[in-house]
């Protein structure tokens, strides 16, 4: 079973992602943090394979987050979400570390990054179209 951490300061957003998450009877939420901090937290204590991370958040953004776990615990993947994705957030994931960047807005694309990075892949989702390297 592959364990996913959900990260958002909205409640129905977490709720809208664990939805997606759910739909793959082999993967699982194993938690929920609603800030930068509890983020970090929970990836060190529930041990999960993949953190599903939103970019604007209180106390540490995404970014930070992502460098945070990736120091911490170099083996957890990590998904970055974002109502806006670009070019520049793309390069900034990339150096934090972050497997890839996708747009919350995205159902069907969440679960392909999410796919991609499980296989160790990287994706990157521009404003037009995914990428994977």
């Amino acid at each position: 079973m592959i364990r996913i951490l959900i990260v958002d300061d909205s409640a129905s957003v977490r709720g809208h992602l664990r939805r997606i998450v759910e739909r793959n009877p082999e993967w699982e939420v194993c938690g929920e943090a609603r800030d930068g901090r509890e983020a970090v937290y929970k990836a060190l204590n529930l041990f999960p394979d993949l953190v599903l991370l939103d970019y604007r958040l209180p106390a540490m953004n995404g970014l930070q987050v992502g460098r945070e776990i990736s120091r911490l615990a170099p083996q957890v993947k990590i998904l970055l979400c974002s109502m806006h994705v670009s070019a520049y957030l793309n390069t900034a994931a990339r150096r934090a570390q972050i497997h890839g960047t996708v747009s919350k807005s995205e159902p069907s694309q969440i679960i392909n990054a999410i796919e991609a990075i499980l296989r160790n892949e990287t994706f990157f989702m521009s404003e037009t179209m995914p990428w994977l390297v």
